[in-house]
């Protein structure tokens, strides 16, 4: 294609006739705001103007209170070569996306996953018998941004939980490990802030009879949390009651779940797992009954956070759960929908379903990884979360 050069007269007179052309800055970004953040990164890139005047502290609140598209964030680990890889998927049909590979992961080292506002935290976590290391990093999906938090100012020999929650009173994320250090009866919790980024060390009181060995990553080798209201929650297995950290007070709390939760107990094999549902708490409780005769779950949801109410919700597949791939309700897209994960994968598409709390019913949603990263049988999904996308800074 032949290049067209404009002569410097004419591209002068454009330059003025752009001056004259003025436009209010807060119209500029109330425009710019309800644009989908693909577009405002190619607009910071045209001129140093426009980078400042998009990626300024008013612009990014102003655009973070705006509906935007809800995403997927998608870790996944091959085992034939040893890589851990995180992707972010649309929920549209678009191509996935590869932020970063991690080398040397092993299929028995524990990854945790969690999202809040935008940022998502993952923790690479390798046990050893005397030592434990951890990497852990902050991803923005929608900017590909990615921060590794300082490990020089902690003691990584310890055996912990590692918690992502976020201060609502302070719009600030913080990244929270508790250890099962006993110091005069109270738990060492190092909190690392994404404001001023730098950790720091409290020690708080648990709870009454708190037992340490009844946290679920003591045994499932991780720890699923969810962060509701400014709280970070845990699921206890000795009473299937809900452990929480208040971010504001930095107290322990605890949450006692309904008796269907507990009659679960009693009923099936399978522990439940924590999920968040259009910003409540849900409890998923696996019934050996239902799973084999009605292919179906229970979903337990704190609808009513500050009055303890409970609402019991049954998904019923259409399918054997075993023919599905034991899925796995793994996060809530909005009010309606539930994405639920299976270990299925089909030639070199992966299977997604989105279930509609309303209508009952489920979508597929199929995405491929590209020829980057050819799916095979050493290839394995372990963790699938949504994400809203935002231009949350790192």
């Amino acid at each position: 294609m032949q290049k067209i050069t404009i002569p410097s007269c004419i591209q002068k007179k454009m330059e003025t006739l752009e001056a004259e052309i003025l436009i209010p800055i807060e119209i500029m970004e109330d425009i710019f705001s309800r644009l989908p953040i693909k577009s405002i990164l190619r607009f910071r890139s045209l001129s140093k103007p426009w980078l400042l005047r998009l990626s300024s502290p008013s612009f990014t609140k102003l655009h973070s209170t705006r509906p935007h598209r809800t995403s997927l964030f998608i870790s996944a680990h091959d085992r034939s070569a040893r890589k851990q890889h995180l992707l972010s998927a649309p929920l549209d049909g678009e191509p996935v996306t590869h932020l970063m590979t991690l080398d040397d992961v092993d299929y028995y080292d524990t990854t945790e996953v969690q999202h809040l506002n935008g940022l998502v935290c993952f923790a690479l976590v390798k046990y050893y018998y005397d030592t434990t290391e951890a990497q852990i990093f902050v991803v923005n999906p929608s900017t590909h941004k990615i921060f590794k938090l300082p490990e020089q100012d902690l003691d990584f020999n310890l055996r912990g939980c590692y918690l992502f929650g976020f201060d609502e009173s302070k719009n600030e994320h913080r990244i929270l490990i508790i250890t099962d250090i006993f110091e005069s009866g109270t738990l060492e919790i190092m909190i690392y802030s994404m404001s001023n980024y730098s950790w720091r060390k409290i020690y708080v009181e648990p709870p009454v009879s708190f037992d340490w060995d009844s946290l679920v990553f003591k045994v499932h080798g991780s720890c699923i949390n969810v962060c509701v209201n400014t709280v970070v929650h845990l699921l206890l297995l000795d009473t299937y009651d809900i452990l929480g950290f208040d971010l504001r007070t930095e107290k322990f709390l605890i949450i006692n779940t309904p008796q269907g939760v507990i009659d679960h107990k009693a009923q099936s094999d399978y522990y439940p797992d924590l999920i968040k549902i259009n910003g409540c708490i849900g409890v998923v409780c696996y019934d050996d009954d239902h799973v084999l005769e009605k292919n179906g779950m229970h979903i337990w949801v704190l609808q009513d956070y500050e009055n303890r109410v409970w609402v019991r919700e049954i998904i019923i597949f259409p399918e054997s759960l075993i023919k599905l791939g034991c899925p796995i309700p793994r996060d809530s897209v909005n009010m309606d929908e539930i994405i639920i994960s299976s270990s299925n994968i089909s030639g070199d598409v992966m299977n997604v379903l989105a279930y509609n709390r309303k209508s009952r019913c489920f979508k597929s949603v199929q995405f491929t990884p590209g020829h980057q990263l050819p799916l095979s049988r050493t290839f394995w999904i372990d963790h699938i979360r949504c994400y809203v996308e935002r231009m949350a800074p790192l």
